[in-house]
């Protein structure tokens, strides 16, 4: 998909670099605000094909229930709850503590 002539993935990452340190969404959202509702596959993709991209913080990018699903795609499969905690989120067996607290949705924070 295109818009503006950028990629989809393009388009996923600009958004992820957006999420304050200390914040996560979901997939999904980034979904719903690109305009594609049932897009969070998609998404999924693109945070698979960021770890290229060192200015993308795919760590925080997780589940609609704050589980850190893409836990595997991180190298260490640890990393990603690392790079999490260090910026002040509680992981307990891979689901954010407080989620509702640290989400942050595109939708409501950008134009």
């Amino acid at each position: 998909m295109k818009q503006n002539g950028e990629n989809y993935f393009d388009l996923v990452f600009e958004v992820v670099k957006l999420i304050p340190p200390g914040r996560v969404t979901s997939y999904g959202a980034i979904a719903n605000y690109l305009g594609m509702k049932s897009g969070a596959r998609m998404v999924g993709y693109a945070m698979n094909a960021s770890h290229g991209h060192s200015d993308v913080p795919a760590h925080r990018v997780v589940n609609r229930n704050g589980v850190l699903t893409g836990k595997h795609h991180f190298g260490a499969a640890d990393l990603m709850q690392k790079l999490l905690e260090k910026e002040g989120l509680i992981i307990k067996k891979d689901q954010i503590m407080d989620f509702e607290k640290y989400f942050w949705d595109p939708s409501d924070h950008l134009l």
